[in-house]
């Protein structure tokens, strides 16, 4: 019988040397597709996502466009070359739910009554995936679609929480989420304070759930923080391009 990989070391520390609370390092860029109304770009530990937005757009075929508001599109895709044996190119069943969780999780921070008939399409491409990628895919598509000038409520942050050798972990890497014990996928409105997204796999006791609910939200509120940060950039770069300044109030 093949002997279970130990996760935690004797320290407590997991197999990269993370505590329990502490994610894997995060770049994030944004803006860096020419061809899209709005891109961004997400690292995650080993973690490389794409994020392109189009739109909003007049509505093709037309009966898609709605009376009320624009529709909204998603497609999460990973790439053959992601994971370590080479993935089929079409969309998978797991692809297509995952398509559908994220844009549930976007959607109620989009202004979508401001355009009705129209359609907004967000494309999220895994680069190479090692755990995690639905949450990581959420951070990139928001800041791109705030780069695509589509008015939102907020960012949409995202973390997963998990569960191994009966501890709570956050941001579980790929080895985590296969073998742990739980695995909860969460994404976060901070200035509404609202859930969009709460999936879970696995069981935790309720004691556990309530404090995974907690670390998944001081999660997201530090990725938020590197959220703006990110968009901040962006702002800057595009001040010193256009040769002027603003100041804190915009003026």
């Amino acid at each position: 019988m093949e002997e279970r990989r130990k996760l935690l070391d004797e320290n407590g520390l997991r197999l990269d040397g993370r505590r329990l609370d502490e994610c894997r390092p995060i770049k994030l860029e944004v803006g860096l597709l020419a061809n899209a109304d709005g891109s961004a770009y997400i690292e995650q530990g080993k973690n490389k996502i794409l994020a392109a937005v189009y739109g909003p757009r007049e509505a093709h075929p037309k009966h898609l466009g709605l009376p009320d508001r624009a529709t909204i599109r998603c497609r999460y895709h990973m790439a053959p070359f992601s994971v370590e044996e080479r993935k089929s190119p079409a969309p998978s069943r797991r692809e297509i739910e995952l398509s559908k969780v994220i844009r549930e999780a976007l959607e109620p921070v989009i202004f979508s009554e401001y355009y009705p008939r129209t359609m907004i399409d967000i494309f999220i491409e895994v680069l190479q995936s090692d755990g995690g990628s639905r949450c990581a895919g959420v951070v990139a598509a928001s800041l791109a679609l705030a780069d695509a000038g589509v008015p939102l409520r907020d960012l949409v942050a995202a973390c997963a929480v998990g569960k191994i050798e009966g501890q709570l972990v956050v941001d579980l890497s790929d080895i985590e989420d296969k073998e742990g014990e739980a695995d909860l996928p969460f994404a976060y409105i901070p200035s509404m304070d609202k859930v969009s997204l709460i999936q879970m796999d696995g069981l935790l006791t309720r004691e556990e759930f309530e404090k995974a609910l907690a670390m998944a939200v001081d999660s997201c509120k530090k990725i938020y923080q590197l959220q703006k940060a990110a968009l901040k950039q962006r702002y800057m770069t595009a001040e010193e391009i256009a040769g002027f300044t603003v100041d804190e109030e915009g003026v």
